[in-house]
């Protein structure tokens, strides 16, 4: 028998809160692994008192779902924020280094500056606010599922704003991602210039031929 899925919950946020006396913003990110596109981050401080029903994880929920409660989180909550590091900033800085810096966007976007911020996984950026980690948090804490679907609403709809510029990759469909019909536009048009040029698959395409 498959073991349930936790419920988020604001429990981390409460127990951070008290500890540093001050708001704590949930932060999460979107976009880290696509061959194509910037990656974004989202940071978001609920309120109890107004928190709207069915905030989960953003991957276990559709894409209509996340739609509606994007509006809802951001007329509930405390403060919202998203930042994006652009694909120039994902190659010169590395895409830990430039996921980082859309998460200080994100937490600088606020409108409420938070004295800590609980982010999802176990790597500790570095932020303009104390940091704790929660490894699988967007399934344990409200506010960082929160944010793990303003991530990723805000990116899936810049995707779709590039496919209508950069018509033939798909790019409404997969987001950037791994995807066969990914692949085949690549090696029929060459890469666009919202590609990753260091990622493996497009780096091979741009690899001189060897005999």
């Amino acid at each position: 028998m498959s073991k349930a899925r936790p419920i988020p919950t604001l429990t981390l946020e409460t127990r951070l809160s008290g500890r540093v006396c001050g708001p704590v913003c949930g932060v999460d990110e979107a976009g880290r692994g696509p061959w194509a596109g910037p990656v974004s981050a989202a940071a978001v401080i609920l309120s109890p008192d107004r928190l709207p029903a069915g905030i989960n994880d953003s991957k276990a929920l559709t894409a209509r779902r996340r739609d509606a409660l994007e509006a809802e989180i951001k007329a509930c909550a405390v403060g919202w924020g998203v930042g994006f590091a652009s694909v120039e900033e994902i190659e010169a800085l590395n895409i830990l280094q430039a996921t980082g810096l859309a998460m200080r966007r994100a937490i600088s976007a606020l409108e409420v500056a938070p004295a800590a911020a609980l982010v999802d996984g176990n790597y500790r950026f570095e932020l303009p606010c104390e940091v704790e980690t929660a490894v699988g948090g967007d399934r344990l804490s409200l506010s960082i599922a929160a944010a793990s679907i303003l991530a990723k609403t805000a990116r899936d709809r810049l995707m779709m704003e590039m496919d209508a510029l950069y018509p033939g990759y798909g790019f409404a469909g997969h987001k950037g991602y791994s995807a066969p019909a990914h692949l085949a536009a690549l090696k029929a048009l060459g890469p666009s210039p919202i590609h990753r040029r260091s990622w493996a698959p497009i780096r091979a395409l741009l690899a001189p031929e060897t005999v």
